[in-house]
């Protein structure tokens, strides 16, 4: 399994991550200690969570499910917590299923930690993430109509001033061990960056943003910053949650499957979407690629990609991406990629 860099922190995170978000509803929890020890056996020593899952759906009375799961599987398996990096988030503005919504701030970030630390049964988390800006975000589809005009900078940056303090006083603490970013833009990360500098607070160190071959939103600004910045991309849903596996191909909706519980998949199902998803397929096709392989190979490739988060809900899908850990496309597969993104830019 391929190691990279998690920013600065002189931590490797293999190439790929488990994701967990379907723990607890869509998968049970022998199947969740089930992944995990395939996982880690395959060599992935990065597993991704957050205080508001699972998901499918999202809420009040599931919230915590997922990280519970976890949580008894580090019972169930002492002295192998140090055998993985975990990381979690803290849920903010908007979110009703957790502390009816309140917006990120000093008191959520230690409420959420001592919460998060008793459902995994752990006494430190090694990446600690803030799951959205309070602000607002141009993620999951915002981006058609994002309007950051009415955002009030002095407020803003007060807020992350605030934030940052507390996630200082974690640190010192010991119960986080570093920080990052989730659906963050430029701008907000470098005044994440600019205030941790000035004052010496801890630096974020990664953003889990969406990226795939079918959403590349990531691909400019953002990896700029990351090139100058070591700032890592732990890139969530690489695989567009599920259509690029193909499964939906012709309006098929395989039963438990994410599209039979969200038809619209978050805004992500598009006949331009479809369209570019069967491009994508006939290139598998044509070189003997799995379509999921040929999507996480692609992705692990990015140069700015620290860790690709893939979730599974059973694990002979996961047995199915770990085979992407052993895959290098070729120059000439690559070449396609890149023509079939000109020809269905922005799909979704």
């Amino acid at each position: 399994m391929q190691m990279n860099p998690l920013g600065r922190t002189g931590l490797h995170v293999s190439a790929l991550c488990l994701g967990s978000m379907t723990w607890g509803t869509q998968t049970s929890e022998a199947g969740g200690h089930a992944q995990i020890d395939a996982a880690l056996h395959a060599g992935i020593n990065l597993i991704d969570t957050a205080e508001v899952y699972p998901v499918n759906p999202m809420s009040r009375e599931a919230a915590g499910r997922t990280e519970a799961i976890i949580g008894t599987w580090n019972a169930a398996n002492p002295g192998r917590r140090g055998d993985y990096i975990l990381a979690t988030k803290v849920s903010g503005n908007g979110n009703k299923a957790i502390r009816d919504g309140a917006p990120i701030s000093a008191a959520t970030i230690s409420e959420a930690i001592e919460g998060s630390l008793k459902r995994l049964q752990t006494d430190y988390i090694d990446l600690y993430q803030l799951h959205w800006p309070n602000r607002g975000s141009y993620m999951f589809r915002q981006n058609w109509a994002y309007d950051p005009t009415a955002q009030d900078t002095a407020a803003v940056l007060g807020n992350m001033q605030e934030c940052l303090e507390e996630l200082d006083r974690q640190v010192t603490r010991g119960t986080i061990r570093h920080v990052g970013l989730s659906n963050e833009s430029a701008w907000g990360t470098m005044q994440w960056l600019r205030l941790s500098d000035k004052h010496g607070w801890p630096r974020m160190q990664t953003a889990q943003n969406e990226y795939s071959l079918l959403c590349r939103l990531y691909d400019t600004d953002m990896a700029e910053l990351g090139h100058h910045e070591d700032f890592g991309l732990l890139a969530f849903s690489p695989l567009a949650a599920g259509i690029l596996t193909g499964k939906y191909r012709d309006g098929a909706v395989p039963e438990g499957s994410r599209k039979s519980l969200a038809p619209g998949m978050s805004g992500r199902y598009t006949q331009r979407a479809e369209a570019a998803t069967v491009a994508y397929l006939d290139i598998a096709q044509r070189y003997g690629l799995h379509p999921v392989h040929l999507a996480l190979a692609w992705c692990c490739a990015r140069p700015f990609v620290a860790s690709a988060i893939f979730g599974a809900t059973t694990l002979a899908q996961l047995e199915v991406a770990l085979g992407a850990a052993d895959i290098t496309l070729s120059d000439e597969v690559m070449e396609e990629i890149a023509a079939a993104h000109k020809a269905h830019p922005m799909p979704y």
